[in-house]
């Protein structure tokens, strides 16, 4: 036990973490004004319920800006990863007020899972008659996740490559403008996102409202569209709307749209537009969806359906799992065991990285087959040297042994989390496939309970809180929470 030292917690080396902290949160407070003003304005008394959670955030942000407020914010690595997880705990603890206060008056487990869920993009739900919150509420849902596609974003661009845990540093050689100086340009690539981002939310909102959605619901399903979070404002998720197939293909395309490398907009709309269809994770992402969609759609089809209706609902549900939105226009676990298991195999891959795709990511899965490719030509010829590219770039050791660390703990966190639910009572199905889209952020697992057309309302309590730990080290990268649990990271 001498090798166990604990955290040094003095105000001098932790008070720049919680300086920063407190900012996020002032963050926070500023967006539940807009659901405030909302149901002020309606007159809802669930316009208490925000008035209260803004003043006791604010209170505690006055609180810690007061104690720091002689220390200048200069972070060092080990402070980053400290920051990085205690930014997503602590913003879905305070983002849980209002579902603890309001109308919903949720349990303060239930509440932390509907935020954590909501802050991760993950999309799983406890809550049943969504169609009866407050227009406030439903709003904030929204919101939550929109402030959590954004934050994973900028993460992904400005945090992970500093840290060394993320999949940007592939864009190194390509756009080394903005991976090899992110530090020193953090402020304009974030601006540059931001602009991005709301104009994606700008046009998605647009086309929702114009091809039929209600005004709030087009809003709302903006925001998680392009977060690829999945709330929507009733229990019926996407399938209140899936009647109108134009609506089906606006949302497959905005999902999409948020699943892209938001570093590659930005290089897009600074002379290169074709290097999306350049990179080859985006190429690999299209081709995954195409193959998917075409062999469930014939699967469909050879099963009588019509052409057209069964390409519309296969491609949105494809589309929604793999890019980790979560929505479900139909229950795809009644299409047969062929489905079934390929939605399975689906909620493991996830969208891109640097965008607000939760999963694996489509270039570890790339990385892996080049690596297994050149594993099979060393068997071939022995003292052969073969370089290993990827978008017309060597790929470095370095990024090697960060895919398979980090496949490696992906899967035993989920093997993990899965056993836990196991021992917690549930099912086969529903430990595995629940512990699978917590890790990935997806969402809806499979079975009665938690699939597409269930929600986990019904889980006991432990394990909804270990469905949350699921889903926030999925969504940091598992790595970047590993790490803090290791003695040698907090060692002098």
């Amino acid at each position: 036990m001498a090798s166990l030292v604990m955290p040094r917690l003095s105000l001098s080396s932790w008070a720049p973490v919680f300086k920063v902290l407190a900012v996020l949160w002032m963050v926070l407070a500023a967006f539940m004004v807009v659901p405030w003003l909302v149901l002020l304005a309606e007159g809802d008394p669930d316009a208490h319920a925000f008035a209260l959670s803004m003043a006791i955030v604010l209170a505690t942000v006055a609180s810690v800006l007061l104690l720091t407020r002689h220390v200048p914010i200069a972070l060092k690595p080990r402070q980053m990863f400290v920051l990085t997880t205690l930014s997503w705990l602590t913003v879905s603890g305070f983002a849980s007020l209002p579902l603890v206060l309001g109308a919903p008056q949720l349990s303060f487990t239930d509440a932390v899972f509907e935020s954590v869920s909501a802050i991760t993009t993950t999309g799983s739900t406890i809550l049943v008659g969504i169609e009866r919150l407050s227009d406030g509420l439903k709003l904030w849902r929204g919101m939550m996740q929109w402030l959590g596609g954004i934050g994973i974003i900028v993460m992904a661009i400005a945090i992970l490559p500093f840290l060394k845990v993320g999949g940007m540093r592939l864009f190194h050689t390509e756009s080394s403008d903005w991976s090899d100086k992110v530090m020193p340009r953090t402020r304009g690539i974030a601006k540059a996102t931001m602009s991005i981002y709301l104009g994606l939310t700008a046009l998605a909102t647009l086309c929702y409202w114009l091809a039929g959605m209600l005004p709030l619901d087009a809003v709302v399903l903006a925001m998680t569209s392009l977060s690829t979070g999945g709330f929507a404002n009733s229990d019926a998720s996407f399938s209140a709307y899936a009647h109108q197939p134009v609506l089906l293909w606006l949302g497959s395309l905005f999902m999409l749209s948020g699943a892209l490398p938001f570093v590659l907009y930005i290089r897009a709309m600074r002379g290169t537009p074709g290097v999306l269809w350049r990179d080859q994770q985006v190429r690999g992402m299209l081709v995954l969806l195409a193959l998917a969609i075409g062999v469930l759609t014939a699967y469909r089809v050879l099963g009588g359906l019509p052409v057209f209706e069964s390409l519309s609902q296969v491609t949105f549900n494809v589309v929604s799992v793999v890019t980790t939105t979560g929505y479900a226009s139909d229950d795809y676990t009644q299409w047969g065991a062929l489905a079934i298991v390929a939605f399975f195999y689906l909620t493991f891959v996830g969208g891109c990285s640097g965008s607000t795709s939760g999963g694996m990511k489509i270039f570890r899965f790339q990385i892996a087959l080049l690596m297994l490719r050149n594993q099979l030509r060393f068997l071939i010829h022995s003292n052969g040297v073969f370089a290993q590219r990827y978008n017309d770039s060597i790929l470095s050791d370095e990024i090697g042994r960060g895919v398979v660390a980090f496949s490696f703990f992906f899967f035993l966190t989920v093997a993990g989390l899965a056993l836990g639910l196991s021992m917690l009572g549930l099912d086969l199905v529903t430990a595995l496939s629940g512990a699978a889209t917590a890790v990935a952020n997806v969402g809806p697992g499979l079975g009665e309970i938690i699939g597409p057309a269930g929600n986990f309302s019904t889980l006991p309590d432990a394990a909804k809180w270990l469905l949350c730990v699921g889903m926030l080290m999925g969504r940091l990268e598992i790595l970047t929470v590993l790490v803090l649990l290791t003695p040698m990271f907090w060692r002098k």
